[in-house]
């Protein structure tokens, strides 16, 4: 593929990313005076509660997935092997960042409990350590 036809992708897929947040915003409901409830039911009486910063949640996973996938089809890579002793590619490194900042993050509601502002910036230390070391 030309160059340009990856910055027409590359705008494609930004595009639509955009405007699914921006149905996601739309999504969010709103009181009797107008004011959004940011952790009420998007959909009610639906099976499941799907809040706003669940769904944020889901769509921010969503374009991780994509991002790496374009990544992983314009720049192949080959495998390396880090401190961990196995070999891991930008796909592996994502997953157990994913997974090890679940745990950060669990285990500060356990230990301080609600605000996570700690735990985030903790997550991102671990993140950039698993990316450059793993």
């Amino acid at each position: 593929m030309t160059a340009s036809r990856w910055n027409t992708l590359y705008a494609a897929l930004a595009a639509l990313m955009a405007a699914i947040l921006a149905l996601l915003l739309w999504a969010v409901p709103t009181d009797a005076d107008g004011v959004r409830e940011w952790t009420g039911q998007l959909i009610p009486g639906f099976w499941m509660a799907w809040s706003f910063p669940v769904a944020l949640f889901f769509f921010i996973i969503a374009c991780l997935l994509i991002i790496f996938t374009l990544l992983a089809i314009r720049w192949p890579e080959t495998p390396r092997v880090g401190i961990l002793r196995i070999e891991t590619t930008r796909g592996d490194r994502l997953f157990i960042s994913l997974l090890g900042s679940a745990f950060i993050c669990l285990g500060w509601l356990f230990f301080f409990g609600a605000p996570l502002t700690g735990a985030l910036i903790l997550c991102l230390i671990y993140v950039a350590a698993v990316f450059r070391w793993v």
